[in-house]
């Protein structure tokens, strides 16, 4: 009897898990909207001013919850902040978010962001950059985290992701 033939090639890259990919091709849209519209967390103006505008309102925490907005702080690099969704906890210091327009009008899905802060805190972070396909070079300072009302799971952020692309394509 013949042994069938070993498989020695990878999987399709269909099968395969992206890192950072994009979603729905030039979308225009801003982080704190996209945020705003895939989390649930009903705040607005700058991504910035979310922390503050947060308190009393929603928790905040410096632990990631899936569903919960990463709220970045102010910078020469990034004026107005930043708001990103986290779609997947990956350990203690490392996790995938969601968002638009980290790189402008795109929408990327699962990027990583690591936890770079001394104190285990999430307060700096290091932010997958696509267009190399590699961690970007930039320390970016963060709030923490803001947890939604209503917990998600990454199978509903996909689904809230896919409207928010579709009604924002659908808008032009």
């Amino acid at each position: 009897m013949v042994a069938p033939p070993v498989a020695t090639t990878a999987p399709p890259a269909a099968e395969a898990p992206s890192i950072g990919g994009y979603v729905g091709g030039m979308v225009p849209i801003e982080c704190a909207p996209f945020a705003r519209s895939v989390s649930g967390v009903n705040l607005r103006g700058d991504a910035a001013d979310w922390w503050q505008a947060a308190a009393g309102r929603y928790v905040r925490t410096s632990t990631p919850v899936v569903g919960a907005v990463l709220a970045f702080r102010r910078t020469s690099r990034l004026p107005s902040g930043h708001a990103a969704v986290v779609s997947r906890l990956v350990s203690d210091r490392e996790i995938r978010v969601t968002q638009a327009n980290w790189v402008p009008h795109r929408v990327t899905e699962d990027m990583p962001v690591i936890d770079i802060s001394p104190d285990n805190d999430w307060t700096m972070v290091r932010v997958w950059w696509p267009p190399i396909g590699q961690l970007g070079s930039g320390h970016f300072p963060t709030w923490g985290f803001i947890t939604p009302e209503h917990p998600s799971t990454r199978e509903r952020l996909i689904v809230a992701m896919q409207e928010t692309i579709r009604s924002v394509l659908g808008s032009y």
